[in-house]
């Protein structure tokens, strides 16, 4: 019986073979040019042996040995990596004797350097005149695409600049852990980290000291994390730290507390320290949440309650950070429904000169009211238009409204008075600030003695040289800045001589002590006569008594305001009231 492989052969005459032989030399011949002139098909003949007998110029650049150097090494100790070398000599041999073909696959094969590299391999078997059987190994590169491949995979999951995995690849990573933790009732926690007051760095050195900064930051955080444990960037200066079988509160609070300090010795970019810190917020599965969402955006909230209670610090959550959240994202609306709808209303505090007792200025109050016209405090819509954002547009329409005011008592009784307003330190941050109030000034056709300017102690004595810049350029014009609730704070009166600074205000508590506390007596009498010495006008606030007032007058402050003589009134009480005074 003839074998199965053997080719069916139709008998040639003797002259028709010497016919065909010149025929088939010129075959060969064309063949073998054609495999020659393939620059990436990597063609290697091997004989029965495995040893080669063929390989041409396209394997020489794949696999780096030249023809000389492979003739008659064996398959397994040129190109085949040590964890292959059995199973490909049984393949061999499986063909060979069984019949078995080996299959076109992606496989990976060695270079003569030992570099890996990934191939499709593809494989046939030809009978030679003589009866023995050659294999032929047809190899195509794969490196190309595999690189390209690994490039996609990189962008997709991991972020360009620190090169740590993004939120994509660390959403799904907590995803797979989540269910494994379920089932061996592991803890996981899942940890905010954002860099506080990051945008002032990129906004004053610019992104590229940014980025590099950013960059020693990641780096900085890598080092105490667990080989297990994923840091990643979310995005921006935010990071999520993933701690998988968490040892417990204590030890996440050790961690992080390395963490703050690592952050706290700073960072030198080109001989220059640059001090970093941030705010950590914690949530733990499954306590706190039992899917990705649930968890990402409870540690979120917990990280923003490190922010409100004074920036870097830990913050584990707990359900009613969830509250404040809800209630900061209601007071944001709110706020900015009534920016759109031009809602907000300025109410004004007349203050009183002690000596004549006549009104000279008034603090203008700002006031917002809900859906249901009861007014929301100060005290929370401030923080939270900070905190939004939304203080510069409040401010811009608190100086306008002040403005537009001013504008509409010239020719009455009020020309004269000076109406105070209330800044923040948010406002006093932007640069074009001092030129803006004085062109809208200009717009109303008012003077920049019809305005003044509040800043709390902390804002003035804390304001860097841009902001305190802005504040000498508005005294100059003739703008009249006060520092507010003035003995609240920890600076020293020193500073105020060095401040463009045009009165102090007394705060409330100082008087109220005073009539109980000879300490605070004799502070209160120091700050008004440090104020006079400097040529500065000291006013003080919360007057609710005739007591209060007769103390303040015998102290010889300059002015009050109070509850005494006035709460907060609409402008079109002012006249009214002010008529009363003379």
């Amino acid at each position: 019986m003839s074998d199965k492989r053997d080719p069916i052969i139709t008998p040639l005459s003797a002259t028709d073979t010497e016919r065909s032989q010149p025929t088939i030399r010129q075959s060969e011949q064309k063949f073998h040019e054609l495999i020659e002139s393939l620059p990436m098909v990597a063609v290697q003949g091997y004989n029965k042996k495995r040893q080669v007998i063929y390989w041409n110029e396209a394997s020489r650049r794949l696999y780096g040995y030249t023809r000389e150097e492979a003739q008659g090494q064996l398959l397994e100790d040129l190109i085949i990596p040590d964890d292959m070398r059995e199973g490909v000599i049984k393949a061999h041999q499986d063909w060979l004797e069984k019949d078995i073909s080996i299959p076109a696959e992606e496989i990976v094969l060695k270079r003569k350097d030992g570099r890996l590299l990934p191939v499709y391999s593809s494989h046939v078997m030809l009978k030679q005149d003589t009866g023995d059987y050659e294999l032929f190994c047809v190899d195509i590169s794969l490196e190309e695409q595999k690189n390209a491949k690994d490039a996609l995979y990189q962008m997709a999951n991991f972020d360009d600049l620190t090169r740590l995995p993004n939120r994509r690849f660390m959403e799904a990573e907590l995803s797979l852990r989540l269910a494994e933790a379920d089932r061996t009732k592991q803890a996981v926690a899942v940890v905010f980290i954002d860099l506080d007051n990051f945008k002032l760095i990129n906004d004053t050195l610019g992104h590229h000291y940014g980025d590099r900064l950013l960059l020693a930051v990641a780096e900085t955080l890598k080092t105490e994390v667990r080989s297990y444990d994923l840091m990643s960037r979310f995005g921006g200066d935010e990071f999520v730290l993933l701690l998988f079988d968490s040892d417990g509160v204590e030890r996440i609070h050790e961690l992080l507390e390395r963490l703050i300090a690592k952050l706290d010795q700073g960072f030198v970019l080109d001989g220059d320290l640059y001090q970093v810190t941030a705010s950590f917020g914690i949530s733990l599965f499954p306590d706190d949440g039992a899917t990705v969402a649930e968890l990402m955006g409870n540690a979120d909230a917990a990280m923003y309650q490190a922010k409100e209670n004074g920036k870097n610090r830990i913050c584990f959550y707990t359900p009613d950070i969830n509250d404040r959240l809800v209630h900061y994202q209601e007071i944001s609306a709110l706020l900015r429904r009534t920016l759109a709808a031009d809602s907000l209303q300025l109410y004004f505090q007349p203050q009183i000169d002690l000596k004549c007792g006549s009104v000279r200025s008034c603090e203008a109050l700002l006031r917002c009211f809900d859906e249901n016209s009861q007014a929301v405090s100060p005290a929370i819509f401030i923080p939270v238009a900070e905190k939004s954002g939304l203080i510069n547009r409040i401010g811009d329409w608190v100086i306008e409204a002040a403005c537009k005011q001013l504008k509409a008592w010239q020719g009455t009784t009020l020309e004269n008075i000076r109406v105070d307003i209330n800044l923040s330190g948010k406002q006093l941050a932007n640069p074009s600030l001092a030129d803006h109030i004085l062109q809208t000034l200009q717009n109303y056709d008012l003077t920049t003695a019809q305005i003044g300017l509040e800043l709390t102690e902390n804002e003035v004595f804390g304001g860097d040289e841009g902001q305190i810049g802005q504040l000498e350029k508005l005294k100059k014009a003739g703008v009249h800045i006060s520092i507010d609730d003035f003995g609240t704070g920890h600076s020293s009166l020193v500073y105020l001589r060095k401040l463009p600074v045009s009165s102090l205000k007394i705060d409330r508590s100082f008087l109220h002590h005073a009539m109980e506390n000879d300490s605070d007596m004799a502070i209160m009498q120091a700050i008004i006569t440090v104020g006079h010495r400097l040529g500065l006008s000291v006013v003080v606030e919360g007057v609710e008594t005739i007591e209060q007032h007769n103390l303040v007058r015998d102290l010889d402050c300059d002015l009050a305001q109070g509850y005494l003589y006035a709460r907060p009134i609409l402008a079109d009480q002012m006249p009214t009231f002010c008529s009363q005074r003379r």
